[in-house]
């Protein structure tokens, strides 16, 4: 997903970052950028981890599930952009998000990208361990 949003952000022309609005949430200094690679992996492997545990419950072949579980967790979060838009430290520097359709969007690809090789890679490892 983070590998993707280079390619998103010239796609829809917009500045929405993730590892942006994660890193200046915790500093505003220059280490903004490895500190919220930092905390985007790790929401992604909290993300995995939890779609471990319940991928079972969800329909279809591991792709179809992936990308299942992406999105839900995208519709589910996308509301807290309300207080990112008002809260966050770095607000002024950042873009508006919570009635952007490109932002939206944004999020609806790298959500979905995120859940194809969630999905590819849980099935993957699963059948090692079988």
């Amino acid at each position: 997903m983070t590998l993707e949003q280079p390619l998103d952000k010239r796609l829809f022309d917009s500045k929405y970052d993730d590892v942006e609005i994660l890193g200046k949430l915790v500093t505003r200094g220059d280490d903004w950028q490895p500190i919220g690679l930092v905390l985007h992996v790790q929401n992604g492997a909290i993300l995995g981890a939890a779609y471990a545990r319940v991928k079972r419950s969800l329909p279809g072949p591991a792709v179809l599930r992936g990308v299942l579980a992406g999105l839900i967790e995208h519709v589910a979060t996308w509301p807290m952009t309300v207080l990112v838009d008002r809260y966050h430290p770095a607000r002024k520097e950042l873009p508006k998000l919570a009635a952007s359709r490109r932002a939206f969007g944004q999020a609806t690809i790298r959500h979905a990208v995120f859940g194809i090789v969630l999905g590819l890679l849980e099935d993957t490892f699963s059948d090692r361990s079988a």
